[in-house]
């Protein structure tokens, strides 16, 4: 059991005997009433999110959660296959599954698959990644001294704003928490 205020994102909880996966957590603080925590929710097997409100003193069942390292092989229709380093396993998962993380998968990339039980439920992306830009417009000479931006397609087809300076073929580090441009790799 952890403390509701323990709650981050990426931990997965049972309530109810349904798995979930914390999404977004806001601590909220009225002015006479007791603190609450509102977690924002998704049901690691049905795929539907939810939000709810806890009291600052509620208590979580963690789900214990395996984490194995794998890489991404291919997509094949709405099924992405990760192949297990060490055993070479190839597991598959649905779209659901993989969420968000997909925008941040290139052939070989290296993640964790989560697995509760021998259920594979998930995959998780490291904090950032490397990918190279796939197209973007050029910069025009004499607009970077506002430190501006323009819109770059990355090879994973994730669409981020960069400074005018990167160009196509150049490699990016993404930052796969906000999606944001972090530095030229």
């Amino acid at each position: 059991m952890i403390n509701v205020t323990d709650a981050r994102k990426g931990i997965t909880v049972e309530m109810d005997g349904i798995l979930y996966q914390v999404l977004s957590y806001e601590h909220i603080k009225m002015g006479r009433g007791s603190a609450t925590v509102r977690l924002k929710l998704k049901d690691v097997r049905g795929g539907h999110t939810i939000e709810k409100t806890f009291q600052n003193s509620a208590k979580l069942a963690q789900a214990r959660v395996e984490r194995i390292k794998v890489e991404f092989s291919y997509r094949d229709g709405d099924l992405s296959y990760f192949m297990n380093k060490e055993t070479f396993e190839q597991t598959p998962l649905n779209d659901n599954q993989v969420g968000d993380a997909a925008k941040y998968l290139t052939e070989n990339a290296p993640c964790d698959l989560l697995m509760y039980g021998t259920d594979p439920i998930g995959i998780e992306v490291p904090a950032a990644v490397v990918l190279t830009v796939a197209e973007t417009v050029p910069g025009v000479k004499g607009d970077t001294a506002t430190g501006a931006t323009k819109q770059a397609t990355l090879e994973s087809g994730l669409i981020v704003n960069v400074p005018l300076f990167v160009n196509s073929g150049d490699k990016l580090k993404i930052n796969t928490t906000t999606g944001e441009y972090l530095e030229r790799a």
